[in-house]
């Protein structure tokens, strides 16, 4: 700390004119007996009784220069840092991106919270919107459907019902024994004729050919291609009658047996009286497709509604959250400055809180003190007009302002001391940050 104590005094100089003149112990002028004058004595005391002037003290304190706006940047979330967008010296603009950190995982939940939220207001939609006519027709058939099944139970089964199901059981019976009594006479006297026919001509183009068989060329005679003709027809011809007599396919009598049992089954059901059972359960399915019909109506509660609302704004209190997190993971200037200081590089981990990146305006310059004790700070208050030189900057003065004080004093080597600001009434180019300053508060 370097104080400057600078003293006016006041000088009283007292000229005696006239020869013969001397001074006595005290400071009184005497004459050649040692007499003092009456009028010297009395002009004596006036003196001594006039106050001495007190001293004028200025303080000239120590300072630095520091832009009149910066900030240490860090990052609000821990990650790797994938890309560095800055390099020191680079002006930015408000809001520029200067560090991006991995964010793979931030962005999915920003997708999965945006998804959530469309399906959460859909669903209020839809409740807002109310029924649609589908839905009401769906109910409304389901009504009648019961109705009608309850109206048969009470009436019984009517007899063109009961005749209905007995020609059903009839007919798939019918098939049934088909399946196992095989052709019938005519089917097959037509197949033991065409077999008949088929071995005749058979026996008839053999005997052809075995008259011309010793011969060279016995392969490119008609007699051959007869032979072989007849052949294949016998043989198909006996297939066709072989297939008659076969036993049935399994998944045809399958089916067939399926379709008696169900028609057994049905005219059963016509045949037997209805019981007390069948129509409560039919006058319940009623009621129940009538209260489906009416909840249908009546739409959604005011209560669904209220919890779907609440479910949306879940959903977007999630999506904010996600959103918050993915902009986490971005560090942007908070005003337009210049890169002063930057400390990560790519792929480098990054600790939420850690300074990372220093961006100061340099464009305007302020002087900062902290090099005044408790005794001095009495003395300014903001307003104050003061004088700025500069150590490295020789025959440079500026004028200037103090425009803020700290009311928090420190210690500082014992003194408590407090920090005041000053603002220059001019920007010099040659101001660099930290350069040392003095200021001269008169």
């Amino acid at each position: 700390m370097r104080k400057y104590l600078f003293w006016t005094v006041t000088v009283i100089a007292a000229l005696v004119l006239g020869s013969g003149v001397a001074f006595a112990v005290g400071g009184l002028p005497s004459f050649g007996d040692g007499t003092v004058p009456a009028q010297a004595a009395s002009e004596t005391a006036a003196a001594a009784a006039t106050p001495v002037a007190q001293p004028h003290l200025a303080v000239v304190a120590e300072a630095v220069v520091v832009p009149a706006r910066y900030a240490t940047l860090s990052m609000s979330a821990s990650g790797t840092a994938a890309e560095i967008a800055v390099q020191e010296g680079d002006t930015v603009a408000a809001g520029q991106v200067l560090v991006r950190l991995h964010d793979t995982h931030q962005r999915a939940a920003v997708a999965e919270a945006e998804a959530a939220l469309a399906s959460a207001q859909a669903h209020l939609l839809a409740l807002e919107a109310g029924p649609r006519s589908q839905e009401i027709a769906s109910a409304e058939a389901a009504l009648e459907a019961a109705q009608a099944r309850l109206a048969r139970l009470l009436e019984g089964a009517r007899e063109a019902e009961i005749a209905a199901a007995r020609a059903s059981l009839n007919a798939s019976q019918e098939t049934l024994k088909r399946l196992y009594a095989g052709p019938d006479e005519q089917t097959r006297i037509a197949a033991e004729a065409n077999l008949a026919n088929a071995e005749a001509a058979l026996r008839q183009a053999q005997a052809a050919y075995d008259q011309v068989k010793g011969e060279p060329n016995v392969a490119m005679l008609p007699q051959s291609l007869q032979l072989e003709q007849a052949s294949n027809a016998y043989q198909a011809a006996k297939a066709r009658y072989d297939a008659l007599f076969d036993p049935p396919d399994e998944d045809l009598v399958a089916q067939a047996e399926a379709q008696v049992k169900a028609a057994r089954a049905n005219l059963d059901r016509l045949l037997e009286p209805v019981t007390e059972s069948e129509i409560a359960e039919a006058k319940a399915m009623v009621r129940q497709a009538q209260a489906r019909l009416d909840l249908v109506r009546a739409g959604a509660r005011e209560e669904e509604i209220a919890a779907a609302q609440a479910a949306v704004a879940q959903a977007q209190a999630a999506l904010q959250q996600a959103q918050a997190s993915l902009a986490d993971t971005e560090l942007r200037a908070p005003f337009a400055g210049t890169v002063a200081r930057l400390d990560v590089k790519a792929g480098e981990q990054v600790v939420a809180g850690q300074p990372v990146v220093e961006l100061a305006d340099l464009s305007r310059w302020q002087i900062e003190t902290d090099d005044l004790t408790e005794l001095d700070i009495v003395r300014v208050q903001p307003g104050d007009r003061v004088r700025l030189t500069f150590d490295a900057i020789e025959g440079l003065e500026l004028p200037g302002t103090i425009v803020r004080i700290k009311s928090i004093g420190e210690e500082k080597r014992g003194d408590v001391t407090y920090t005041v600001i000053v603002e220059p009434d001019e920007q010099d180019p040659r101001l660099r940050w930290n350069m040392t300053a003095l200021v001269t508060i008169p």
